[in-house]
């Protein structure tokens, strides 16, 4: 990459594209993710986020649910379709969680209604 981000979309695509390519390669193509390269991909930038993804069933669900085109590889565009799940999920369960916080009988302000 020869330009530098200057926006935060930029930088996420960025780093999106560096973190895959950090892990693939290592085995076999080096445009794709191996079953252990993702395990170490999932492990390592996501274990937070995933909870034990060194779990052998979860990494092969995974694997399963991603290679579309059943090569035994996930490609770019097949972890992008996890990445961009990955974030709804956590954009839904903040918003989830936003909404439990809110202490009860406050209710929230429409256009209409006056301030006081």
């Amino acid at each position: 990459m020869s330009k530098e981000p200057t926006t935060n979309l930029e930088s996420a695509m960025q780093m999106l594209i560096k973190t895959f390519h950090k892990y693939s390669g290592k085995e076999g193509d080096k445009y794709t993710l191996s079953r252990g390269e993702l395990r170490e991909l999932l492990t390592e930038e996501l274990g937070s986020y995933l909870g034990n993804a060194k779990d052998n069933d979860g990494v092969e669900k995974v694997m399963n649910d991603l290679d579309a085109n059943n090569d035994g590889e996930v490609d770019f565009t097949e972890f992008i379709i996890l990445m961009g799940a990955l974030t709804v999920a956590c954009n839904d369960f903040f918003l989830e969680f936003k909404q439990d916080e809110k202490p009860a009988g406050t209710a929230a302000t429409t256009e209409g209604e006056k301030k006081e």
